[in-house]
């Protein structure tokens, strides 16, 4: 629920005006969501449909619907929502869950449900109508029609929801300056779905299909508390927190659940599809292609496998900060390459080579050579993402316009670097890095002086070309 406070001491024209702009920058820069505020009633409507719905609804028709009892399909958690200040009665998920199954079944066009779960309902209300149609005809002499008998089901389908994982995911992030600051949090829960179709001739088990949907909470704080003069002092502060309905998320895992059911049914012989030539159908093979995908998804849901492939090049700039004997270092700019072979999907042979100029801001000033062999280890390398970590030995030459004195004086040093690695395809990445060069001697600027040897740090963004498979 968003708020905006705002408090002006004493109330004067240009703080006013200053607020009423900071309000609408802060109202432009928010998200989607924040503009959803219930500023009145609203009336009722149509139930919204998951993104899922119309993947159920697109399959192609079957030859005969199936007939399909559900007696209960219900939650088996037993979970109660998380509160944070004594204890919530309130079950995590939704006690309707049966109905929501015999919709998705209803709107599949595969089945046909009968009621099972008010059962005794119906046999109730049907000796009320016969007792009532005995009573007629004796009165009246006329014989009435029996009741059509009951349908009964080709197969049962059970199973429920088995799990409902709090908090399988969270996170947030912030930045606060001079009383001005925004932050936001995220939270990622998860709900699992199996069920199962049972043979009503024989009970054997026909099959078994699960699914899960995660459940996405966010928030999001944006606020401002800042004295613009004397006695003047400005706050103000607006947000919104969203959380992704829980009964959306377990009809969306529900209706999936039915597809793979029809579809699995159907690749297995179960029960057949009104033209056969429509096994092709786009939505049969794109559920086959997710399914053949799934093999290397993770429980977050991202999609493991290698990559990258066994060599690469680099190219990429950055700057360096000279760190000696001299006072008062700059920044100054480089170039690197690099040439890798990835020995496991986790770790690579580096060589690199790069350029650059170390100074300070009066008294040095020159520029190097830097070339180094290194091992690399990827923390998430099936991932399009991932930190690693970069350590080797090198060597740092002085370049005075002589290739003679660039290779007889040079530097010993030590690399580590910390950067993060993200794949815009299989073949092409960006790269962005920190590192220090550690020299093993205190002669690189000419200068010995102190208890510590010379060192530079250098800052990296490049590209990583990758070839092969």
């Amino acid at each position: 629920m968003a708020a905006i406070k705002l408090k002006l001491t004493p109330m004067k024209t240009i703080a006013s005006s200053l607020s009423i702009g900071l309000i609408v920058v802060l109202l432009s820069t928010a998200c989607a969501p924040y503009f959803h505020q219930p500023l009145s009633t609203a009336p009722a409507r149509l139930g919204a449909e998951t993104p899922q719905y119309q993947n159920l609804t697109s399959l192609p028709a079957p030859q005969q619907p199936v007939t399909a009892a559900v007696y209960k399909f219900r939650d088996q958690t037993g979970q109660y929502k998380d509160a944070n200040n004594g204890i919530s009665y309130s079950t995590a998920i939704t006690q309707g869950t049966t109905s929501i199954l015999l919709r998705a079944l209803e709107e599949s066009g595969w089945f046909v449900p009968i009621e099972r779960e008010g059962l005794s309902n119906l046999l109730n209300e049907r000796k009320i109508i016969r007792s009532s149609r005995d009573n007629f005809s004796q009165k009246n002499g006329n014989q009435e029609p029996d009741l059509s008998p009951l349908l009964f089901a080709g197969i049962l389908l059970e199973g429920g929801i088995v799990s409902y994982d709090a908090n399988v995911l969270t996170g947030g992030a912030g930045l606060r300056y001079f009383g001005a600051g925004a932050s936001g949090q995220y939270r990622q829960d998860r709900v699992t779905v199996y069920l199962r179709a049972t043979s009503t001739q024989t009970g054997r088990i026909l099959k078994t299909v699960y699914t899960s949907k995660s459940v996405l909470s966010q928030k999001v704080d944006i606020g401002l508390f800042r004295f613009v003069s004397f006695q003047r002092l400005l706050e103000t502060e607006t947000g919104f927190t969203y959380n992704e309905p829980g009964e959306l998320a377990v009809r969306e895992a529900i209706e999936k659940a039915v597809e793979s059911l029809i579809i699995e049914g159907v690749m297995d012989g179960l029960w057949n599809l009104q033209h056969e030539e429509e096994r092709n159908h786009p939505a049969i093979q794109r559920y086959l292609a997710e399914k053949e995908e799934n093999q290397s998804v993770d429980a977050l849901g991202g999609q493991q496998r290698e990559r990258r492939g066994a060599i690469s090049l680099g190219l990429g700039g950055g700057v360096l900060r000279y760190g000696g004997d001299f006072r008062r270092p700059t920044i100054k700019p480089a170039v690197a390459g690099n040439l890798q072979w990835q020995l496991s999907p986790s770790f690579a042979l580096n060589v690199l080579g790069g350029r650059g100029t170390l100074a300070t801001e009066e008294s040095y000033q020159s520029d190097f050579y830097y070339g180094e062999v290194s091992t690399q280890f990827r923390l998430l390398p099936h991932y399009r993402y991932t930190p690693y970590l970069r350590m080797g030995l090198g060597l740092t030459s002085e370049d005075t316009g002589e290739l003679s004195d660039v290779l007889r004086n040079y530097h010993p040093h030590a690399v580590y670097e910390l950067g993060f690695e993200y794949l815009i395809t299989d073949q092409v990445g960006i790269q962005a890095a920190l590192n220090n060069r550690y020299l093993f001697s205190d002669e690189l600027d000419q200068v010995v002086q102190g208890r510590r040897n010379d060192f530079y740090w250098g800052a990296t963004l490049g590209v990583q070309l990758y070839l092969g498979r």
